[in-house]
């Protein structure tokens, strides 16, 4: 990390040219250098020093690929803390380079430097805020991987469609930032679109960051499924899950577990293999199902879905000692009256957050995996919750 330098008077210089800053640089550079020590103090620059070194250790073991699902564990936890490291360590070169540029731009009177200046100005709050809203997941599973489930709600076929958009939304978003995903189990609706979709998010914080995602979306549009074009409202609910781990403890006695099997099935009931491969899996005291059919092997399948269950009664044991239901596991009724986040495309265009009031003019970009704005805007929404209800 680099030295602070005494910050004097930098003010943009008067010159003859549209790229002259109206920005107080002199005020700007020390606010930057507070709000960097302040995450770095939140984050605990020593303890990352040391998560790295232990993950170094653990990647560099001759045996790691052993276990193929730890290893990449582990690589993905160690590239994730090393690119958090040096983005920190990068911003206290950059905001040093910031006050040399402006400093230049001051002695020789170069608009070009000064204009260059401002750019990097508005790229390091950026980065600045992503890093501040990263310090907000402090929860107890936030650190985890993710299990999402979509399901179609009211709205019929347009449900199930809207069902489709979302699973395409989050793999996007996912895909733009190199998260790992795998769908677990696709329940396909009859005529189009999708029942029901499970899929896992693999990166750390991943269910601290998406958890803020859980709840009734909304999407009001001229239905394509209606011959006479009428406008069609239909919602979909979206529940998040933290993934449980091995030192998790959720004990499912045998007794309290039903499991049925059946032939996974693809679009419109066409069969996807000729075995009883899929597994449906009921928790008898609580009523919890869940379906796994897209691992190749009934074994898989079984396994995997006996994960999602056990992540899943983990979450609701803690939601009844804190009486918390709703925040953790989300009672989503997906219809009139419940929904967190619109996405209306007529009669205009717009994707409006109904709790943090943050909203979008483009519904195709949001569709296209455009949502850190929503959930960044959600993380801190959250966190202001927290601070009024405690």
């Amino acid at each position: 990390m680099g030295t602070s330098r005494p910050v004097g008077p930098i003010r943009a210089p008067a010159v003859d040219s549209a790229l002259v800053a109206s920005i107080d640089f002199s005020a700007e550079i020390p606010q930057l250098r507070s709000t960097l020590s302040s995450i770095e103090q939140v984050t605990d620059i020593e303890a990352l020093d040391a998560k790295i070194a232990d993950l170094e250790e653990q990647a560099s073991s001759q045996d790691l690929w052993d276990d193929v699902d730890n290893a990449q564990k582990v690589s993905s936890a160690l590239s994730h803390a090393q690119s958090e490291r040096r983005r920190i360590s990068e911003l206290s070169h950059r905001i040093e380079d910031i006050e040399v540029m402006v400093q230049l731009a001051a002695e020789e009177d170069d608009a070009d430097t000064l204009a260059e200046a401002e750019r990097e100005l508005v790229s390091i709050h950026k980065t600045l805020d992503e890093l501040e809203v990263r310090t907000l997941l402090a929860g107890e599973y936030d650190e985890r991987d993710a299990v999402v489930t979509i399901r179609a709600g009211a709205g019929g076929i347009d449900a199930a469609d809207f069902a489709e958009m979302l699973l395409r939304m989050y793999l996007r978003w996912a895909e733009r930032h190199g998260y790992a995903t795998k769908v677990m189990d696709t329940s396909y609706a009859e005529e189009a679109g999708l029942k029901s979709v499970t899929f896992e998010v693999s990166v750390p914080f991943a269910y601290g960051t998406l958890s803020v995602e859980g709840g009734t979306h909304r999407l009001v549009r001229i239905s394509p499924f209606d011959n006479q074009g009428r406008r069609q409202t239909s919602f979909a609910a979206v529940e998040v899950i933290p993934l449980i781990e091995s030192t998790d403890f959720v004990e499912i006695p045998e007794n309290d577990l039903k499991v049925d099997v059946f032939r996974s099935s693809g679009p419109g009931g066409q069969s996807v293999n000729t075995t009883d491969s899929a597994v449906r899996m009921t928790h008898l005291p609580t009523g919890t199902v869940v379906s796994m059919q897209d691992e190749k092997s009934q074994i898989q399948n079984r396994a995997a879905a006996l994960r999602v269950m056990q992540s899943r009664l983990l979450l609701l044991k803690k939601a009844e000692e804190a009486a918390e239901r709703k925040e953790l596991a989300g009672n989503v009724k997906a219809s009139w009256g419940d929904q967190m986040r619109s996405y209306v495309l007529n009669p205009y265009q717009m994707v409006k957050d109904l709790r943090t009031e943050y909203q979008e003019g483009n519904p195709s970009s949001v569709f296209d995996g455009e949502i850190d704005e929503f959930i960044d805007a959600g993380i801190r929404w959250r966190a202001e919750q927290g601070k009024l209800d405690s």
